[in-house]
């Protein structure tokens, strides 16, 4: 039996988003059929507004609504705007902000270097990173540990040699309230090569 011409094209269109398979977007697709009008309707208000209401912010590319100057973070006077951390994608920040640890500033990248992809250099905000430079002391790559991640920390780091600036990586280790049985090799190796003293 084939669907019709509308649920195959939501299906397809829902399985184009990051982490949604055939079968997710399948699953999604009936869900949004069976609920109201209303509600559906609401949804395809939300997602045209996040289209046209956002925009990356100029300074660091990070999300921020439409029309301002800059995002919350470039604009706070209380933050260390001579610490910069260097991010993948905006959930990034969130994910930092959420620890209450960093208060400096933020840098995003809107990706990871992945040849296999497509995605080189000229993809990334690379050159607004490289022209921000000024005033900063201490650049943190706080890209993630996939080795797209560690590629692009790489690169960067190459990329940052030539200023005057500090380049650190956030470190490696172990979930708090882990158990280290069940802490995989590398993360375990890792863990002991970047230890500390107490």
């Amino acid at each position: 039996m084939r669907y019709p011409t509308p649920l195959l094209t939501l299906i397809r269109e829902l399985s184009r988003l990051p982490g949604i398979g055939p079968k997710s977007a399948q699953r999604l697709a009936f869900h949004l059929f069976n609920q109201s009008e209303e509600d559906v309707f609401a949804l395809a208000r939300a997602l045209e507004e996040a289209k046209t209401g956002l925009e990356r912010c100029p300074r660091c590319a990070h999300v921020m609504a439409a029309g301002n100057e800059a995002c919350e973070v470039c604009l706070d006077p209380a933050r260390d705007a001579a610490l910069l951390c260097v991010v993948e994608q905006p959930a990034d920040v969130l994910a930092i902000e959420r620890s209450g640890e960093y208060a400096g500033h933020y840098h995003v990248l809107h990706g990871a270097l992945s040849p296999m992809q497509g995605v080189g250099p000229d993809q990334l905000t690379l050159r607004l990173l490289l022209e921000r430079l000024e005033g900063v002391r201490e650049v943190v790559l706080a890209t993630s540990t996939t080795v797209e991640g560690e590629a692009t920390a790489l690169y960067l780091a190459q990329r940052l040699e030539a200023s005057a600036v500090r380049i650190s990586r956030i470190a490696y280790g172990l979930p708090v309230g882990g158990d280290l049985e069940y802490a995989d090799e590398v993360t375990l190796g890792r863990a002991m090569t970047h230890r500390r003293p107490l």
